[in-house]
C-alpha cells in the first residue's frame, strides 16, 4: 500500500496560513539542505543525527519540512539577525509515514529561536500534514528531561503512551524516552 502524499497546493496554503505575520516560511527541504540541517542539529541537540542519518530521511516514506527566513523578512527581526542562523534555516521536522501511522522522528529548532512560537508552528504543520495524508495517529518520543518539548506536545493533545527505560545517553548515564501519541481523528 502506498503512503498518501500531501497535495502541494494544500501544503502551500497551509504554510501561508501558519506563518501569517511571521518573518518565516515553511518549505519542503531536499537532500541539498542536509549540511545545513546537520549544522543546526549540532547546535540544538546534545547527541545530533549525523549527515548520513539525515540524508537517509529523504526516501519515499519521509517528509522533511523546513522553517526558513522569508525572502522579504525585515533584517531587524530577531530571527533575521540571529548570528547562529544556518543559511536562513531556523528549524526543521522529519516525519515518516507507514500506511496511516506517522512518526515525528526529529523536530529541531535553533536554540536562540526556541520559546518564540516556532516550535509550535512546526508541530502544527506536522499535525496538519499528517491529517491531510489520512494518518490516524502521530507518534513521537522525547527525552524525559525535555520539559519544554513535553509541555508543547501535551498542549497539542499528545498523551503519554509508554516509556523506553535508559534510552537516551546523557552525561554520566542514560535517561528515559517518553513515548507520546496523538489521535489524528481527534484533531479539529
Amino acid at each position: 500500500m502506498n503512503t498518501p502524499s500531501v497535495d502541494s497546493s494544500f501544503a502551500a496554503l497551509l504554510a501561508t496560513q501558519l506563518t501569517l505575520g511571521l518573518p518565516v516560511e515553511l518549505v519542503a527541504l531536499t537532500p541539498t539542505d542536509v549540511p545545513q540541517m546537520a549544522q543546526l542539529e549540532s547546535l540544538a541537540h546534545s547527541h545530533p543525527m549525523s549527515e548520513g542519518n539525515l540524508a537517509d530521511c529523504f526516501g519515499h516514506l519521509y517528509r522533511v519540512l523546513g522553517l526558513k527566513l522569508s525572502a522579504g523578512s525585515d533584517a531587524n527581526t530577531d530571527a533575521a539577525s540571529d548570528p547562529d542562523s544556518v543559511d536562513g534555516l531556523l528549524g526543521f521536522a522529519i516525519v515518516q509515514q507507514i500506511v496511516d501511522e506517522v512518526t515525528l522522528l526529529d523536530i529541531c529548532l535553533l536554540p536562540s529561536q526556541q520559546g518564540k512560537g516556532y516550535g509550535k508552528l512546526l508541530l502544527n504543520a506536522v499535525v496538519a500534514s499528517a491529517k491531510a495524508s489520512a494518518a490516524v495517529v502521530l507518534m513521537l518520543e522525547v527525552r524525559e528531561s525535555n520539559l519544554a518539548a513535553r509541555a508543547l506536545y501535551q498542549k497539542a493533545g499528545f498523551i503519554e503512551s509508554g516509556r523506553r527505560k535508559g534510552y537516551y545517553p546523557i552525561a554520566g548515564g542514560k535517561e528515559d524516552a517518553i513515548l507520546m501519541d496523538l489521535a489524528i481523528t481527534q484533531v479539529s
